[in-house]
């Protein structure tokens, strides 16, 4: 029996839906150690609400099969055959490695598949599966592609239907128009039918169960609308008008110090920035940090600090550059926007300050060597510097090797008599998966890892204080994010972006506790406002020091951003357009309005990079 034309046009479209729709069932049962206790109404639920988002994927995926069989009409053969056949090969691999990729990238971010691991790839393959044995990654492809052939022999099958006459006649003039008419109608599921607002994510949502959420998501939707995010900035985030926006955000803006408490004694010490992988301020409750813990109460503790971000590359630009962490990007991986961003290195060699950054990975990873460079660390040491024999973890060379780099060029400088200040950024690894790690501190092997860099972490801070600069140098131990520990905190929890902040060394007046609200940003006007140097080119930087400038934390995770002051904290989730989260007395409506306003003006800045 073959089909007519429209019913295979229809057919086509049909099986594409059946395929988006089993990710969702394929998605429940490998998370559910994240949603313990769901019913089959709330399975249910999960397909229901998907439907949208699975129906304009068919869509997107139908369109070359429709051009294909109404081509068909006139022209037949081989061509259009193998044309259809290539495609399917295509589109079934598509198919497969996203929804492979989003079942095992969930249980790390706990966020739908988007273009990071893309990003993450293309800067660097060998870092991006670093935290993946190469057993597994065999597997994984075994098993993309036997999905993928399962879902190309599928849809190859409904060629065995092609209506192979090709006669014209009044009878096919009018299939041929239905034809056409049904390929034009693939915009209605593709936009979302005709309303005023177009298809996104947020119409999968519907549960207060984050995780049932994501369930419902199609992994390739939301791929192409993060890939559709990464450029036109000035477009995302309309909450209000632009005026009002700016006039909301202006009093959150405050780039002096004016009236600042002074917490050290010299304006030009050398200055030691320590980014520790995955150190969160859980941590601390641990026996994991003992160094850590001690440290704090030596120096000066930032007891309410937060990261900007999830990931390295967002922490780190933040960190140096003063600016916050977006949801929906990597400002990272735009050079010609990095380039005319501020940063602590810049400002502090036009002090005479000798610039060096140490990280044991690959500096191109993340496309951190351009952003550096374009910050003025010309001279870095990464992986390719230390002997292959040093590169024992699949992050590169472990953090004990790096700190004993540090110290080796220290005894080099000290030698050569090197008297202008340096300013020296040292970023760890080996508290990340998969945490191997040559210590064996503690019974479980994710605090192992941090014990690990703890305890090399003290030796090098051992060794800082018995060098005669030692007086004449600040240290500031600050995470890039919270990672692995504690495991599974949700995205709508304030603890998940807690980190802690530590200021020691000889410069240091004595040890203080600081609770003033801030994030990874705010280090860039506080430090420079703390060596007496101006930070006015920092538009989002605050100083925490100084008495007159608002203090509140910001911060994001994808498609969501909170807020914190010491009277109120929230989070808001922009694809469901809820909050997550409020607590304390402030009145509801402000801060809500502050958050959209500072999030609306952060990207218009983008644009405008």
């Amino acid at each position: 029996m073959k089909l007519t034309r429209i019913f295979q046009l229809l057919i086509v479209y049909l099986i594409w839906t059946l395929w988006f729709i089993l990710q969702k069932p394929c998605f429940l049962f490998f998370s559910k150690n994240l949603l313990k206790g769901i019913s089959s109404t709330d399975c249910l639920q999960v397909i229901y609400h998907g439907l949208p988002l699975d129906f304009s994927m068919a869509g997107y995926f139908s369109i070359i099969p429709f051009l294909l069989i109404i081509i068909g009409n006139w022209f037949q053969g081989t061509i259009i055959n193998w044309t259809y056949k290539g495609y399917n090969a295509v589109a079934s691999l598509i198919y497969s490695l996203t929804l492979c990729l989003n079942l095992a990238l969930y249980h790390y971010w706990s966020f739908p598949l988007d273009s990071t691991p893309i990003y993450y790839f293309l800067s660097s393959p060998a870092s991006a599966i670093a935290s993946v044995s190469a057993l597994t990654v065999v597997g994984g492809v075994v098993v993309v592609l036997l999905i993928a052939m399962v879902v190309y022999l599928s849809m190859c099958y409904v060629v065995r239907f092609f209506d192979t006459e090709v006669v014209i006649n009044k009878k096919r003039i009018g299939s041929v128009f239905l034809q056409i008419l049904l390929f034009v109608s693939l915009i209605l599921p593709i936009r979302g039918g005709i309303k005023t607002s177009t298809m996104n994510t947020g119409v999968a949502y519907f549960s207060n169960d984050v995780h049932l959420n994501h369930a419902a998501v199609n992994p390739i939707f939301s791929l192409m609308e993060s890939l559709s995010k990464q450029v036109d900035f000035a477009s995302q985030y309309r909450f209000m008008t632009d005026d009002k926006a700016a006039k909301i955000v202006r009093p959150m803006l405050y780039t002096k110090s004016d009236s600042v408490l002074q917490l050290i004694t010299t304006k030009h010490p050398d200055v030691y920035i320590i980014i520790l992988e995955s150190f969160s301020r859980e941590l601390m409750k641990t026996k994991a940090v003992p160094n850590m813990n001690k440290l704090a109460k030596e120096g000066v503790f930032f007891n309410d600090f937060y990261a900007n971000s999830f990931r390295t590359d967002r922490g780190t630009l933040a960190i140096l550059s003063g600016y916050p962490a977006q949801p929906t990007t990597s400002l990272m991986k735009f050079p010609r926007k990095t380039a005319h961003l501020p940063s602590i290195s810049s400002a502090l060699s036009q002090y005479g300050y000798g610039l060096k950054y140490y990280y044991g990975g690959d500096i191109n990873f993340t496309n951190l060597r351009s952003y550096i460079t374009e910050m003025g660390f010309v001279d870095h040491v990464s992986d390719v510097d230390f002997p292959l024999g040093e590169r024992l973890s699949k992050w590169g060379v472990p953090d004990h090797l790096l700190f004993e780099r540090v110290k080796a060029d220290l005894q080099k400088e000290v030698k050569q008599e090197q008297v202008k200040p340096m300013f020296r950024v040292i970023q760890t690894s080996s508290s990340h998966e998969p945490f191997d790690v040559d210590f064996h501190k503690m019974n479980d092997k994710v605090l192992n890892a941090f014990a690990y860099t703890d305890y090399h972490l003290g030796r090098f801070i051992d060794y800082l204080k018995q060098q005669k600069r030692w007086e004449h140098s600040l240290v500031i131990l600050v995470p890039d994010h919270l990672g692995a520990y504690p495991s599974n905190i949700s995205e709508y929890r304030l603890e998940r972006y807690h980190i802690p902040m530590i200021w020691l060394g000889g410069v240091v007046k004595s040890p203080y506790i600081v609770d003033n609200y801030g994030s990874q940003h705010d280090l860039a006007a506080t430090l420079l406002g703390q060596l007496g140097v101006s930070h006015s080119a920092f538009t989002f930087s605050k100083d925490m020091l100084d008495n007159r400038a608002p203090h509140f934390a910001f911060f994001t995770y994808p498609d969501l951003w909170g807020i914190a002051t010491k009277n109120q904290q929230m989070i808001y989730d922009n694809v469901s357009g809820k909050v997550m989260l409020r607590q304390g007395s402030q009145a509801k409506s402000s801060m809500e309005q502050q958050g959209k306003a500072y999030l609306q003006e952060l990207y218009n800045n983008i644009s405008r990079l």
